[in-house]
């Protein structure tokens, strides 16, 4: 961080749309402080982002080379205009090759701003961008609290985060070299566990029902077991069906793989956000 970088004011009163992408390297990172822009692919746009672009913000997940900011969101700074143009303009001191003719949008910003706390990867997880919103962004505790999802992930994530439920949300699986991204991956000591919410309309489609079946049998051959629970569900039966559902599933594979000597198992009678440890449970 520069000694110009400053820490920015995270209030309600700022609003707009924020794309959390990823600085790769140190080089990338020096371009956003002393150049102040950022790019990204036309083709990743139309491909990935198209339904939540242009944004007002950019923030910055930082991997492994940045040491004591990595595996983190740790700075953001205002869109000032997008362009787009070729990486050769990007760049016009290297070599012209059959990149240069590749299109991308350059996003000039107002110098970077330091949050006021780390937004942290909890565990260790490929991202690339994550489409948010500022007051996610304000409200954030780790990189799982960014996501912007249907009701229905809503509705499942804040009981996941009241009972202490770690999961991640849209993790990237590929299976025949083609990405699924999965509504919730939870991690257990004897097996990974996929649950998924379904929109009432989309699932009357038979061939999106189809798809899933596809997509859920091709998850089934590499060791994920997949819950899928329906808008009525979430909406009238989270208590007494979704979480007892989910909390049996994940013990039935040993608990939770946090790390630990013991794996943590659920128990829904205790007070949300406390665990008590089991006489049963395995030492």
């Amino acid at each position: 961080m520069t000694a110009t970088t400053e820490r920015v004011q995270m209030t309600h009163e700022r609003d707009g749309d924020v794309l959390v992408a990823i600085v790769r390297d140190l080089l990338d990172f020096s371009t956003l402080q002393e150049q102040h822009w950022y790019r990204i692919p036309v083709e990743t746009v139309g491909r990935w982002l198209k339904e939540t672009w242009p944004p007002q913000w950019l923030a910055f997940y930082q991997p492994k080379v940045f040491k004591s900011e990595a595996f983190a969101v740790n700075y953001v700074a205002r869109v000032l205009d997008i362009k787009k143009v070729t990486r050769l303009q990007l760049f016009p001191h290297d070599p012209a090759d059959e990149r240069s003719t590749k299109l991308y949008y350059q996003i000039l910003l107002a110098p970077l701003e330091k949050l006021p706390r780390p937004i942290v990867s909890l565990r260790w997880r490929r991202i690339l961008f994550i489409a948010t919103t500022w007051h996610k962004l304000v409200a954030a505790q780790e990189i799982n609290d960014l996501y912007h999802g249907s009701p229905l992930e809503e509705s499942l994530w804040t009981e996941f985060k009241r009972r202490r439920i770690p999961a991640e949300r849209q993790e990237e699986v590929i299976l025949k070299r083609r990405s699924h991204f999965l509504d919730f991956a939870v991690y257990c000591a004897q097996g990974k566990l996929d649950v998924e919410t379904d929109g009432d309309t989309w699932h009357a489609n038979p061939q999106a029902a189809e798809q899933d079946n596809l997509r859920d049998n091709g998850l089934k051959t590499c060791g994920w077991q997949v819950l899928r629970f329906n808008g009525h569900s979430i909406r009238e039966q989270m208590q007494d069906y979704c979480l007892p559902t989910i909390a049996d599933n994940i013990n039935r594979m040993g608990g939770l793989a946090e790390g630990k000597i013991v794996s943590r198992r659920i128990d829904l009678s205790a007070p949300p956000g406390t665990y008590q440890m089991s006489l049963l449970d395995d030492l």
